[in-house]
């Protein structure tokens, strides 16, 4: 599998969240920003217990995609599970 960069990595992580999105957008072809859109609603939605059909159903991701999604999300590097416990520590009441 490729690498990331580590000086792209230690730059992205070093970034406010408009810059970040900034540097994303111009990095990123306007079709590859949408592809991590719709990554990211699958995972989310495989995460929140909904089966890959529904999935399908609720992104208009194609099933290899959503399929993909799901294998990452359990046997991936874990990246999938950080970000996820990242969205719920901001969206937790304080």
């Amino acid at each position: 599998m490729p690498s990331l960069p580590p000086d792209l990595v230690a730059v992205l992580a070093s970034l406010p969240a408009a810059d970040l999105e900034r540097v994303l957008v111009d990095l990123l072809t306007p079709a590859e920003v949408g592809f991590v859109g719709e990554r990211w609603a699958i995972v989310k939605g495989l995460a929140a217990g909904a089966s890959q059909r529904q999935v399908v159903a609720e992104t208009g991701a194609a099933i290899a995609t959503v399929s993909r999604g799901a294998q990452q999300l359990r046997y991936g590097s874990g990246g999938f599970a950080l970000a996820l416990a990242a969205l719920a520590a901001l969206e937790a009441p304080a």
